[in-house]
């Protein structure tokens, strides 16, 4: 469980392949701190630890991973946004994620703002995953407020803390991001269309 709150970035520092799995290995301060089977959000994916040496640590993502997410196409240098899972009594500053990418968005455009910029998206909406204005949405494992929301697309406002600390600042048109809808309205919606 996380809260979408991002606690650093880390460049891919290399890949490796075995079978259909892919290996990523990422380079931080807070590795030390990590252990093997520790849960950590990479963009919104919740990967498990598998090697931890210095200040490199590694972790495995699966075929169904790969195919409903941007980590893929990562490459060499990129950097990810980080979240270790949240520990039971802290503050849920952001909402309710679980790590778990419902499917993966565009960079339709982004506006530069005086002092924050607005951040305009769009996926496919033929599985649903409706957004609300003012509801909460996972953007690469950014916990966000919806600001304008429609079939398809949604936009959100960036402020220059999350600008500079998260890998927003190297998003541009087209880049694929990470999108995990708000979990209350995926069972409201689920419950709504058995109704019907």
């Amino acid at each position: 469980m996380f809260t979408g709150i991002i606690e650093s970035t880390a460049p891919l520092v290399a890949t490796r392949t075995e079978g259909s799995n892919l290996h990523l290995r990422f380079r931080t301060p807070i590795a030390r701190e990590l252990k093997v089977d520790q849960s950590v959000a990479h963009n919104g994916v919740c990967l498990t630890v598998t090697k931890v040496e210095g200040k490199e640590y590694e972790v495995t993502a699966v075929e169904e991973t790969l195919a409903r997410t941007n980590l893929g196409e990562l490459q060499q240098a990129d950097l990810v946004n980080l979240e270790r899972c949240m520990r039971l009594g802290d503050r849920l500053d952001g909402h309710i994620v679980q790590g778990h990418v419902d499917t993966c968005g565009k960079v339709e455009r982004i506006d530069s703002r005086d002092g924050s910029w607005n951040v305009y998206f769009t996926y496919d909406p033929s599985n649903g995953h409706p957004t609300v204005p003012k509801g909460s949405v996972c953007v690469n494992g950014v916990s966000l407020t919806v600001v304008e929301s429609g079939s398809g697309r949604f936009s959100v406002t960036i402020i220059p803390y999350t600008w500079e600390h998260t890998n927003f600042h190297r998003l541009k048109p087209g880049s694929t991001v990470n999108l995990e809808f708000d979990i209350i309205g995926k069972y409201v919606e689920r419950l709504l269309s058995e109704r019907k």
